[in-house]
């Protein structure tokens, strides 16, 4: 009996309020220097990301109505997407001023590797030539039928053996195992009110950050996939970003607000402007909100020691934009002008036209990159932070992410332009038609392919779930 209440009374100690002090979490941490007790700070971190991500990919049926959608019309199962990722993200962080710090980050991908399998989800699944079919096999894959994928399918391990031939087996592409640099992120941050100067007062924190491409561009190569392993994008962005949180009590509540955009390419990016009728060239811009609360479950002030726990939940607007899916590797293998999918020689059905004012098809290799609708990213992640003294803090989490459907194919055909009489440079007419003229080059988009990008055939990502574990490991200098 003495056991059970000397438990019970150790649970109630952990379940207590803390004693209200200024100390907090991550929100309210800012490298200040030059202050009269504390004349330089350092901080120093590493965090450690695991994900594992899942997506159907499905595609629309041409002539076929599905009145319970928008657009009405229908979609089919073709491919599931599932990958997993692994990457390690040094951090170092130095105060510059009071309340002013200037942040150093290199996320590096240790490895990155997914495959793509034929949709067998349905809880009865019946396979071609069946009649009825619920599930896909290479007979019903829209990818296999329009020829962006042999029937067999490609293997990045093995480019050039027989692809997958087990029935058993619905893989049918296994994308290049990539690792490395994307982007270093290089910030500045102020905190115009800081809870530790006054505890009245919440700790609002403004920042910018600059997220420089460093890395490799990734490029898919079919005859030697291991020649090209890297994940950078090609992408410089600009982060701006606004935080304010407050320790009260037990309790930390916070809130951060950013909105993220590209700002330029490398010289071997994949967000190439073609020209003519081309629209909406630029990557996804991005903006969101994280709002949570950190409940300190226990704390011992003399010794700065503290355990905490964090809740707390995500809302990212993706804006519309091309942007790398999870097609990227299939849709340039198919996109090749001088080799088909099967290693015939080319060109591939995803093949561009990159001068529509030149007869004939003047080849260009299909980037991968697509235009990608409008969607939004949920995500819940829950945390454990533990501060062990003055000095260093660690913290184990975990965090579901959600992407609503979207589709990832659907470039326009081009632009209905003002047509001018020969000498004519302005007060210029429409022609009126509401369409795109090919006998007028400035009106086509190059990078739209109708096998793709055409209503009846375009790409939507559905049923996107990634699932995260989540470590910090934090030095205070």
């Amino acid at each position: 009996m003495a056991r059970w209440i000397r438990l019970l009374a150790a649970a109630c100690a952990l379940a207590r309020p803390a004693v209200v002090r200024a100390d907090g979490g991550d929100y309210t941490e800012i490298a200040s220097s030059f202050d009269e007790d504390d004349p330089f700070d350092l901080h120093v971190s590493i965090d450690y990301a695991y994900s594992s991500y899942r997506a159907g990919i499905k595609r629309e049926i041409a002539g076929v109505v599905d009145p319970n959608l928008v657009d009405r019309t229908a979609l089919g199962k073709d491919l599931v997407y599932e990958g997993t990722r692994h990457t390690i993200t040094p951090r170092l962080t130095v105060g510059l001023a009071p309340d002013v710090e200037l942040s150093l980050a290199l996320p590096v991908v240790l490895r990155d590797a997914y495959t793509l399998s034929f949709d067998r989800t349905a809880g009865s699944c019946v396979l071609p030539p069946a009649p009825g079919a619920t599930c896909v096999n290479a007979l019903n894959s829209t990818t296999v039928q329009d020829g962006l994928l042999p029937p067999t399918g490609f293997d990045a391990d093995d480019p050039g053996g027989p692809g997958f031939t087990d029935p058993d087996d619905p893989t049918i592409f296994r994308g290049t195992p990539r690792k490395g640099l994307d982007q270093l992120h290089v910030g500045l941050a102020w905190a115009p009110m800081n809870q530790r100067r006054d505890d009245t007062k919440p700790t609002w924190k403004i920042g910018a950050q600059l997220r420089l491409a460093v890395g490799d561009t990734a490029e898919f190569d079919p005859e030697r996939p291991s020649r090209s392993t890297g994940v950078g994008r090609g992408l410089h962005e600009v982060r701006l970003w606004t935080s304010v949180a407050k320790r009260a009590g037990w309790a930390e509540p916070f809130v951060e607000l950013w909105w993220q955009a590209p700002i330029g390419k490398t010289d071997d990016s994949h967000f190439v402007e073609l020209g003519f009728g081309e629209e909406r060239a630029a990557a996804q811009q991005l903006a969101g909100v994280r709002f949570g609360f950190e409940g300190v479950t226990w704390e011992h002030a003399a010794d700065s020691q503290r355990i905490g726990l964090e809740l707390s939940m995500l809302a990212e607007a993706h804006f519309e934009g091309r942007d790398y899916t999870p097609m990227w590797e299939v849709f340039q293998l198919a996109g090749d002008p001088d080799r088909a999918p099967d290693g015939s020689a080319g060109p591939g059905p995803l093949a561009l036209d990159g001068d529509p004012a030149t007869p004939g098809l003047q080849g260009v290799r299909h980037p991968g990159v697509t235009n990608v609708e409008n969607y939004m990213r949920f995500a819940g992640r829950i945390r454990i932070n533990a501060q062990l003294g003055e000095r260093v803090r660690f913290s184990v989490g975990a965090q579901i992410v959600h992407d609503t459907s979207h589709l990832i194919t659907f470039a326009d055909a081009g632009r209905d332009l003002p047509q001018c009489a020969a000498g004519q440079t302005s007060g210029c007419e429409p022609d009126n038609d509401d369409t795109v003229d090919p006998d007028q080059p400035e009106e086509v988009n190059p990078y739209h392919v109708p096998l793709i990008d055409q209503a009846g055939h375009r790409y939507k990502q559905d049923d996107t779930f990634d699932y995260q574990v989540l470590v910090r490991g934090m030095v205070l200098f």
